[in-house]
């Protein structure tokens, strides 16, 4: 047995020496040193010697196993520097090289078109009000004086999640909460931002989802000749001084009078660009306001709109399609 041991002791330093990865030696250690290894396998036969021979071969067994132990301790120090050598040298850097220029990101066009115009209305003393996206029948249309059954629904043809509520379809929504709130207190002057949702077919200037800048102005004495001066104000702003704007009578369940607003082109003619007109006196009472003390204004402004007029796009699918080939263009914007 003393044989067998020495020749498994020689065979195993072999096999450690050649090793040549981590994974090699643990194998190796499992193979020699393990519970079911090459040296337990001979130390099972101890039973068949005489037992004065049995504390000689078990104290070579205990040699041979602190020597192969310490043998794979050491091979085991030396593969892993040499894996971290390896790795260092992978990863070398070459302070000399020039750096790599990051490539900076920028605002997508429509939030360029939403800060712009938050910026126009915040100088005119405007605040910004936000509300949820998903919302009631009641604050997306029967406050709005669109009641159930009401023909004019028909235009805004919608997602309902069920019989009361849906995803909204104009941001008006927003303008009913925010007069609600003020529990009939006066001046109201906001602006309300968002996306909105219609069930439409997608092309080139049609969205399912869009987004909308909607205004409201609720005082004493307030006036269409005011109303006039604010949106000239607008366009003006955003599309040059000497922009022409004319006003044209439209019908909206929530204005009275209703007016559609145009600018002239120079490439398109005259463009329709947004919807406004004095708040109905119905929209006033449905939010605790007394249309004989007070008026008011709204407007709602279609970001895409004037995104594909102000930097001359011709689908309104690039806004959604995320092509970076189109999204740097705004870079220097």
């Amino acid at each position: 047995m003393r044989e067998r041991l020495e020749a498994l002791k020689g065979e195993a330093v072999l096999v450690i020496g050649r090793a040549q990865s981590l994974d090699e030696l643990r194998e190796t250690k499992i193979k020699y040193l393990g519970k079911k290894g090459e040296l337990t396998r001979v130390l099972r036969g101890m039973g068949s010697l005489p037992p004065e021979e049995r504390p000689v071969i078990g104290s070579l067994a205990n040699d041979i196993r602190g020597c192969l132990d310490q043998m794979i301790a050491e091979k085991e120090k030396q593969l892993e520097e040499a894996s971290l050598l390896e790795q260092l040298h992978k990863e070398v850097i070459d302070v000399t090289l020039p750096g790599i220029k990051p490539e900076s990101g920028t605002l997508h066009p429509l939030q360029l078109i939403i800060e712009q115009v938050e910026d126009i209305f915040v100088g005119m003393g405007f605040e910004i009000a936000e509300g949820p996206e998903v919302e009631t029948d009641q604050y997306n249309f029967e406050a709005l004086n669109l009641p159930k059954g009401h023909p004019a629904r028909d235009m805004q043809d919608s997602f309902y999640i069920n019989p009361e509520i849906l995803l909204r379809t104009h941001t008006s929504s927003v303008q009913i909460r925010t007069l609600i709130e003020k529990e009939g207190s006066v001046p109201v002057r906001i602006i309300c931002p968002g996306k909105v949702y219609r069930r439409d077919d997608d092309d080139a200037t049609h969205s399912h989802q869009f987004t909308q800048i909607e205004g409201l102005v609720v005082d004493r004495g307030v006036s269409m000749s005011e109303l006039n001066g604010v949106l000239l104000t607008l366009i003006e702003k955003m599309f040059g001084e000497g922009t022409e704007m004319r006003l044209r009578p439209s019908y909206f369940p929530f204005t009275e009078p209703s007016l559609e607003v145009d600018i002239f082109h120079p490439e398109q003619g005259w463009v329709e660009i947004l919807g406004a007109g004095m708040v109905h006196p119905r929209v006033l009472e449905n939010t605790g306001y007394n249309p004989e003390r007070y008026t008011g204004f709204a407007f709602g402004i279609g970001v895409e709109r004037i995104a594909m007029l102000k930097y001359g796009i011709d689908d309104i699918r690039h806004f959604y399609n995320n092509d970076l080939r189109f999204l740097r263009q705004f870079k220097t914007v």
